[in-house]
């Protein structure tokens, strides 16, 4: 066993097919390949993560979400070097990608769900039967992150309304006064609930982190073709935008300002 044949670095790295003969059309592909690698493996921890969660592991949970976070700090940060990328350069093999988007990237729509941000609509953008649809489908009709953790808290003992316990799982969730009214209850006691505090404070970070990650590519999309629309259709700088205030878990954000 060699390294190179551990890695699969032969297929790995003659997976680049640049369609023009463009000098930085390479990064662009390997920007997004890479990109695409660590969806792979964020998926893989959250999935940990959630029946880590729903067998009341709170406290082995903790080094999962924190993988995840540090994953998105990585990836934030491989904006800047897609930045590098000029108008000019981009626009000289723009054309070939046709259709394309991340706007259908299907790993990145499976973190959405397995956090809790659900729209039953991006199934549409893959085929039925194929791999793609199958665990879109999957992780919409399962009880995501945040569905997990307010069962877990409610286990815990706390007054958790009948709606965010049992409920149509794929389905948008909608945010209630009474999650709210609960987890606050955890960060006014933190000594008595720490294994929750803990939790919900892991659950911000990685919030937080993908608002960092939408605004740092709603600029960087901004830097390099400005409000044109974007490759396969989509808006472009203004749908990114309209992101931005997305929230997986929202009463954890709320209820900071009633404590």
């Amino acid at each position: 066993m060699t390294y190179g044949q551990y890695l699969a670095l032969e297929p790995l790295l003659s997976a680049q097919h640049p369609i023009s003969d463009h000098h930085d059309e390479l990064l662009f592909i390997i920007i997004h390949q890479t990109k695409e690698l660590w969806l792979k493996q964020t998926i893989h921890e959250l999935k940990l993560a959630r029946d880590l969660i729903r067998a009341d592991k709170l406290i082995e949970v903790h080094k999962n979400l924190s993988r995840v976070s540090r994953i998105q700090a990585v990836m934030t940060l491989s904006w800047d070097v897609l930045s590098t990328l000029t108008p000019t350069d981009y626009l000289t093999f723009r054309g070939v990608l046709g259709t394309s988007s991340g706007f259908q990237s299907a790993q990145f729509r499976e973190v959405e769900f397995l956090l809790g941000l659900k729209e039953k609509a991006h199934l549409a953008r893959h085929a039925e039967g194929s791999m793609d649809h199958a665990a879109l489908t999957d992780a919409l009709a399962r009880p995501s992150l945040w569905d997990e953790a307010n069962m877990a808290l409610a286990r815990g003992g706390f007054a958790l309304p009948a709606n965010a316990l049992e409920r149509d799982w794929s389905q948008p969730y909608r945010p209630d006064p009474a999650v709210e009214a609960a987890w606050a209850e955890v960060y006014r006691d933190t000594d008595d609930h720490w294994r929750f505090y803990q939790l919900a404070e892991k659950l911000v970070d990685i919030d937080d982190s993908f608002a960092v990650w939408r605004h740092k590519h709603v600029v960087t999309v901004e830097r390099v073709i400005g409000f044109k629309q974007g490759t396969g259709g989509t808006p472009g700088v203004k749908y990114l935008t309209s992101t931005l205030t997305k929230r997986a878990f929202p009463e954890l954000w709320s209820l900071r300002t009633t404590l």
